[in-house]
């Protein structure tokens, strides 16, 4: 069954961009033109992704307000002859069929995949998360989705990360089977990088077969509380085989201040409407 579904999570509370996620996610921070979580759903729709499920919490609105079409909004710029920014506003729009589930209490990534079992179904999905921004010229997801076609089995984004920077993720235990593919024979939670099994770390994007939310449901709450995926993984991993697939693709972590920053400039460069004047700028910089 092919991939149609896609799974967002946005619930968490932000806290390291405080104060400027008071009011707002922080999926709806900018980073460039776009808030985060656009990148996320552009990402879906360029890889044949139809329905996108955003898990959120209550009380927060800007994403529909985002997603949805601005009558308003589009009317004005239409009547200024703002043709550019018009057709931005309203691509914005029909990206995708976009619908919210709501995570009632901030209980882990597991718990908050959980939320959308309804949405989703009986079919395999994608999950995204994202603070993980994948720029290349496929799309991550896309090229996940190929490994899906060919395995019929759950795969998860890796990359390779330096021994002293494991301890942050999840490790696979791999089984080569080519440059950019391995069966997945288990998985570590941030262990202590001489105890890792290899320096291949799970990254936020995963195809999981439907099987997995029975494994979520099975798995205890951890040392702090949380229901974690990787628990989960685990459980599906006695049963299903599983895929690591190493993407092409630059990765950034914009989950804290300096990790968007670092998006931002690099991004920012490569932008094909002010990247030469961004760089003539910052040669201009005494640092």
């Amino acid at each position: 069954m092919e991939v149609k579904k896609a799974v967002i999570t946005a619930a968490g509370l932000g806290t390291r961009f405080l104060p400027a996620t008071k009011a707002q996610s922080k999926e709806m921070l900018p980073l460039l033109d776009r808030p985060l979580i656009q990148y996320a759903v552009e990402e879906c729709a360029a890889s044949g992704i139809e329905q996108v499920i955003i898990v959120t919490r209550p009380g927060v609105h800007g994403f529909n307000d985002h997603f949805a079409p601005s009558v308003d909004l589009e009317r004005i710029l239409e009547e200024k002859g703002k043709a550019e920014q018009l057709e931005k506003v309203r691509r914005v729009s029909g990206l995708a069929r976009v619908e919210y589930v709501y995570q009632q209490q901030q209980l882990g990534l597991g718990h908050a995949i959980l939320m959308a079992k309804d949405a989703v179904g009986a079919e395999p999905f994608a999950v995204i998360l994202p603070d993980d921004i994948i720029d290349g010229e496929v799309p991550a997801l896309r090229q996940m989705k190929a490994v899906y076609d060919r395995y019929g089995a759950s795969v998860v984004a890796v990359q390779r990360v330096p021994r002293d920077k494991v301890s942050s993720y999840g490790v696979v235990n791999p089984e080569v089977i080519d440059d950019k593919v391995n069966r997945v024979l288990g998985l570590v939670e941030k262990p202590a990088p001489d105890e890792a099994p290899s320096n291949l770390c799970i990254v936020g994007r995963y195809i999981f077969t439907p099987e997995i939310f029975a494994m979520i449901e099975k798995t205890p709450r951890g040392a702090i509380g949380e229901i974690q995926i990787t628990d989960a993984m685990h459980l599906l991993l006695a049963e299903q085989s599983m895929y690591a697939y190493r993407f092409d693709g630059v990765r950034y972590d914009t989950g804290t201040p300096l990790g968007m920053l670092k998006a931002s400039v690099e991004l920012g460069l490569k932008n094909a409407e002010f990247g030469d004047a961004f760089r003539d700028y910052l040669k201009t910089l005494q640092l």
